[in-house]
């Protein structure tokens, strides 16, 4: 197993859900932690539910000049880092077809480029003293697709392929990667996207934020959990809520048939 106790914990988007829950679990498994997020109210807010001062910084983890930054000060503040967790993420839902590029490289520089960004400032340190992990928050929308969430399945599926080709350059050394596939995660991601349409064609964003928490099952602190967990044993995938490994299956199973599936099951959620 993978040792966490006075390791440093570098976590992207702590301000509040996944990344908040990681921070309290972290800091119990006697983690030392770098925190950053784009949100400093919610930041300060997650510093202050923690037994110790964390270190914190507010980063737009699109920024590439402030990511590289952010990853000197924590080698300044720290001396290194040992798990990364790339977990800031935003969400947009709309059409490909209507989708503005604005939009679309907004999402993309979160979501996709963030978690470029994050492994490569922070690798030179980790494979310097061969060891720690990369943590990657792909989605279970890195294996399945909806209609209106193209560049949120684009991101997702490309870091997904980022993680696991970092994983198969790692074998042999002390670093490992993991790529990680939530569900359906109770948490504001929903409420604060870019809405125009859901997926079933509803323009009432307020219909489609209740639909969202009907489906989403899984808590932040049950999230962080898996995550930990996969990062202790190093799993190279890690399938978080009963949602994201059931539809993972019917993926394999029904590679193109799959979306009716999708589909029914989206309705029935939304009754």
């Amino acid at each position: 197993m993978y040792k966490l106790k006075d390791k440093v914990a570098v976590i992207t988007g702590a301000g509040s859900g996944i990344g908040r829950a990681l921070a309290l679990q972290l800091a119990n498994k006697g983690c030392r932690l770098a925190l950053s997020d784009v949100n400093e109210d919610g930041l300060a807010e997650t510093a202050s539910m923690l037994p110790q001062t964390p270190f914190t910084q507010r980063l737009d983890v699109a920024d590439r000049e402030a990511v590289y930054a952010h990853a000197d000060a924590v080698q300044r503040e720290f001396g290194t880092a040992h798990v990364v967790i790339n977990n800031a993420g935003v969400a947009l839902s709309q059409t490909i077809e209507d989708m503005s590029y604005d939009d679309f490289e907004w999402l993309m520089g979160i979501n996709f480029w963030g978690v470029v960004y994050g492994t490569k400032a922070f690798l030179p340190m980790l494979r310097a003293q061969d060891d720690g992990a990369i943590v990657n928050l792909s989605s279970i929308f890195g294996i399945i697709t909806l209609p209106t969430q193209g560049a949120y399945h684009a991101a997702k599926f490309a870091v997904r392929g980022f993680t696991e080709t970092l994983r198969q350059e790692l074998a042999g050394t002390g670093v490992f990667a993991v790529s990680i596939h939530p569900g359906g995660i109770k948490t504001n991601i929903a409420r604060s996207a870019r809405f125009y349409v859901s997926p079933t064609g509803d323009k009432d964003r307020e219909k489609t934020n209740q639909d969202f928490d009907k489906l989403a099952r899984t808590t932040p602190e049950q999230a962080a959990a898996a995550i930990i967990d996969g990062i202790e044993h190093k799993r190279p995938r890690v399938l978080i809520g009963g949602d994201a490994k059931l539809l993972d299956k019917v993926q394999r199973w029904m590679p193109e048939s799959y979306p009716k599936l999708v589909s029914k099951f989206v309705e029935l959620g939304r009754r």
